[in-house]
């Protein structure tokens, strides 16, 4: 009964508090699914409140899906699928820190890189020289599918050339080229194959559009191509969402030889690959070669998204999406009928940072530092929680995706409340699932944000909190 006891605030009803901290209590397994709730008597007694105010509550909880009455018998806790709840509050924590507070915490939820990293005083002489250059049509949105000189210099510097010009679409980063994709391609009940787990945005689309979201469990190269030929055959798929490198969260990278199958898949069972190229410039381990979906794609199959906020700067929101011949139009409608514009002066930066030399280079020193910073994680993991958790390690990217051992009875939307009073912050992976609870006893480290020190720190306070 003991963990029933709260104390009460002047704001709002009672009955209202004492269901928030039930649930609370629910979500978090401190009360499991199925248990018997105390009696109204009891509760009224311990929380000193009338009956009036317990009964209230009940009903309160039953309305809404956490409790359930038995006639003559009482009630009982109702466990709900945790995510939509979870994402809610998830999201708050991290709209009510402001950026101040947020120095005060251990951030393992990063998925971009530092700011101090971004060459800003680099950037700003390239921004002078467009304005120089350009004046006021810098300034000024003119082409459809973005500005020219970008898609010149993407095409060049990434892609030999080899592209048809009238192919690439400058868009806000990946999360506006998933949406555009999917509003170009998908109908109503289309049938989509996901990752398990998968980036949470891309659910978000995906659900958006009401398609049927399929899941497929990653290994450490990529799909189980067993079971997705198996779902294939009993199902027509429009399209199937993939991060190629370093996936989120769980940091694999598909082989090439499972890259090759699934195109003759795709080509089989006449579907789309949406390829988000999550990271991939940041290569710490040399036996991974860099061989993307699109650039093996003999048949058209392809739809390629690229951000380079993740690894430039978050607030410069450029990317751009490759489109096969089919969805080309499809494609260039949907960006124009979501924004027209996509900032013309950024373009133009990025345009001639990149062909200057200088996007190279800060790549380079991307990977010098993150590489470094990803080997300390990776030891200082190996030693303090070596018997708590298993994990793969990815050999590039931001981020380590870890799996909480059996025998420790804690789950990771436990573990985030906890490591949150000790100021740490991580990722759970229940935000990864169409089902949440599937990602109950996984949760992502990010090291993008956290140096070696910070690092430490935050990895021996979970170590003392997973027991």
């Amino acid at each position: 009964m003991k963990k029933y006891l709260m104390s009460f605030e002047e704001e709002s009803p009672k009955y209202i508090q004492i269901s928030r901290n039930i649930k609370k209590l629910i979500d978090l397994n401190d009360i499991e699914d199925g248990e018997k709730l105390p009696s109204i008597r009891s509760l009224s007694a311990l929380l000193s409140v009338n009956s009036v105010t317990i009964v209230n509550a009940y009903k309160k909880l039953e309305n809404e899906g956490y409790a359930l009455q038995k006639i003559g018998s009482g009630s009982y806790a109702k466990r709900k699928e945790l995510g939509r709840n979870f994402k809610k509050e998830y999201s708050d924590t991290f709209k009510n820190l402001s950026s101040n507070m947020l120095k005060e915490y251990i951030d393992f939820t990063g998925e971009t890189t530092c700011s101090y990293l971004f060459p800003v005083e680099t950037f700003k002489n390239v921004l002078n020289e467009v304005l120089d250059r350009d004046g006021a049509d810098a300034l000024v949105y003119q082409e459809a599918l973005g500005y020219e000189g970008l898609r010149g210099s993407i095409n060049n510097s990434f892609w030999n050339g080899k592209l048809d010009m009238d192919s690439i679409l400058i868009v806000s980063g990946a999360q506006q080229g998933i949406d555009i994709a999917s509003k170009a391609m998908l109908n109503v009940n289309d049938n989509v194959i996901v990752e398990k787990p998968t980036y949470g945005g891309a659910l978000s689309v995906f659900r958006g559009r009401r398609a049927n979201i399929f899941e497929i469990t990653m290994q450490n190269d990529g799909i189980d191509l067993a079971a997705f030929e198996k779902l294939l055959k009993k199902n027509k798929v429009k399209c199937f969402y993939t991060m190629s490198y370093f996936q989120n969260p769980t940091g694999a990278t598909y082989s090439l030889e499972k890259k090759m199958k699934i195109l003759n898949l795709a080509e089989e069972y006449d579907f789309y690959i949406i390829e988000d190229d999550y990271l991939s410039e940041l290569i710490y381990n040399p036996e991974i070669e860099y061989n993307t979906f699109k650039s093996l794609d003999c048949n058209d199959r392809v739809i390629y998204i690229k951000s380079f906020s993740k690894i430039f700067l978050p607030g410069i929101r450029l990317g751009y999406v490759i489109s096969p011949d089919r969805f080309k139009e499809h494609i260039l409608n949907s960006k124009y009928n979501t924004d027209i514009a996509t900032s013309s002066l950024m373009q133009r930066a990025l345009a001639l940072y990149i062909n200057n030399g200088l996007w190279r280079n800060h790549i380079n020193n991307l990977n010098v530092n993150y590489k470094a910073r990803y080997e300390f994680m990776k030891e200082y993991l190996e030693e303090k929680l070596r018997d708590k958790v298993s994990f793969h390690c990815p050999g590039g990217g931001l981020n380590f995706y870890l799996k909480i051992v059996p025998e420790i009875n804690v789950d990771s939307i436990k573990l985030f409340y906890e490591c949150k009073k000790k100021r740490v912050l991580i990722t759970p992976g229940v935000l990864f699932y169409k089902n949440s609870k599937e990602g109950e006893r996984y949760f992502r480290l990010g090291f993008s944000q956290v140096n070696n020190n910070q690092i430490k720190l935050g990895i021996d306070i979970l170590s003392e909190i997973i027991k």
